[in-house]
């Protein structure tokens, strides 16, 4: 949808808007106040809305998550050398990029630009469900005292809240953005995120296999309270870096992450979609090694083997080979790249006897995906549903010039 908001649904004083972005941020009471009076008047999804209003939207969404990355990313390490701290610097940055997001659901349901019914749903039923989460985890800790433990209940909540509005976001600007390059763009830097956000927890055996090493060796990278206090829960340094079996790092890199890169490869449909996200996350996970190795902070264990998996994502995809057959070579090549990497690095436990296993549950998972794709269901889910053009009822209205592709 390309159509200009008509004059009639514009207030009647409209301040002047500022004549460039550098300009706004010089005066940012006046730019607020202009954003404000221009966009905060009420509307339903599916509302006329600009390209360069999309645009300016997104932006906002693809910086909003970038701040929840950057302060996820720093918090793994943060908590492989301190105990637990509410106010730590890196939960602050990444409230900062929830606290984005709170306002642009708020924007959105208000307004009703840039965003369909689903859509809309879906951005708040993702916020709802971390914003839920927060008070859950923060009881958690209290009560079990947790530190590094990624995989526990309340953290999995904070995840399925963040995919969720993830999933709305990816639909809304991929309903409504014209075709061509920057809508391509935009819709891999989301599924960029989202991709990273599915294999977040991962990160917890990455940081762990190397502190679990450096402690072994008389090295620790961690502080002595953090140390006690694992010994004071009963645990011993490895169960406290490592509380998981080894057979989960392999069946999550792969029936969850490659997943999601299939699912972005049929979403976004260009051809080397999965590779491309997946040497855009190893790419940041290699900046933020250095970054936070260069500032004392414990390393993390890079998963290389996943750019293995995500090429021949790629490559089955064009051969339109069915996923059912194409998860056994594609688990064998993610297997083969790990074993190089365990040979000339350090990669965490891995279970090989269950990588048969894994490879039955991919197949699995991914021909339900391929089957999805094909019912009459997925078609008209894929179409927006706009209250501002149906009028009165809630109806699917075919897609325009945006629309999702299944390619």
């Amino acid at each position: 949808m390309t159509s200009t908001v008509p004059v009639a649904s514009r207030p009647a004083a409209v301040p002047l808007a500022p004549g460039s972005l550098r300009v706004g941020l010089r005066h940012p009471v006046a730019l607020l106040r202009w954003l404000w009076a221009a966009y905060m008047t009420p509307g339903r999804p599916g509302r006329p809305t600009s390209q360069v209003e999309l645009r300016w939207i997104y932006t906002a969404w693809l910086a909003a998550f970038a701040l929840k990355m950057l302060g996820s990313s720093w918090d793994v390490s943060w908590h492989f050398r301190w105990l637990r701290d509410d106010l730590a610097p890196p939960h602050l940055l990444n409230t900062l990029g929830t606290v984005v997001v709170v306002a642009l659901v708020v924007f959105h349901s208000y307004s009703g630009h840039g965003v369909d019914r689903r859509a809309l749903r879906l951005m708040q039923t993702g916020t709802a469900t971390f914003l839920v989460a927060i008070p859950v985890d923060l009881l958690n800790h209290r009560i079990n005292g947790l530190d590094i433990t990624s995989w526990s209940p309340s953290h999995a909540l904070l995840y399925l809240g963040t995919a969720i509005m993830l999933a709305g976001a990816i639909r809304g600007w991929w309903l409504y953005a014209a075709p061509g390059r920057l809508r391509d763009l935009v819709a891999l830097g989301l599924w960029l995120f989202f991709v990273e956000n599915v294999l977040f927890p991962n990160q917890h055996q990455e940081y762990g296999v190397l502190s679990l090493a450096a402690y072994r060796a008389g090295r620790t990278t961690a502080e002595p309270q953090l140390l006690d206090f694992a010994a004071s829960q009963g645990q011993d340094a490895a169960q406290f870096m490592l509380p998981v079996p080894s057979w989960v790092h392999p069946a999550w890199l792969v029936c969850a992450g490659l997943l999601a890169l299939v699912v972005a490869r049929r979403a976004v449909g260009l051809r080397w979609t999965a590779t491309t996200i997946a040497g855009g996350y190893l790419a940041y996970r290699a900046v933020t090694w250095l970054l936070l190795t260069g500032t004392g902070f414990p390393p993390s264990v890079v998963p290389v083997m996943l750019l293995a998996g995500a090429v021949l994502v790629d490559l089955a995809v064009l051969a339109r080979v069915p996923g059912w057959l194409a998860a056994f070579p594609v688990t064998a090549g993610v297997t083969l790249a790990a074993f190089v990497q365990s040979v000339v690095a350090e990669i965490p436990p891995w279970n090989w006897a269950a990588l048969p296993v894994v490879a039955l549950v991919f197949a699995g998972l991914w021909g339900a995906v391929d089957g999805v794709a094909r019912t009459s269901a997925f078609l008209r889910w894929r179409a927006p549903v706009e209250p501002a053009a149906a009028g009165a009822p809630d109806a699917a209205i075919p897609a325009g010039t945006g629309g999702a592709p299944v390619r």
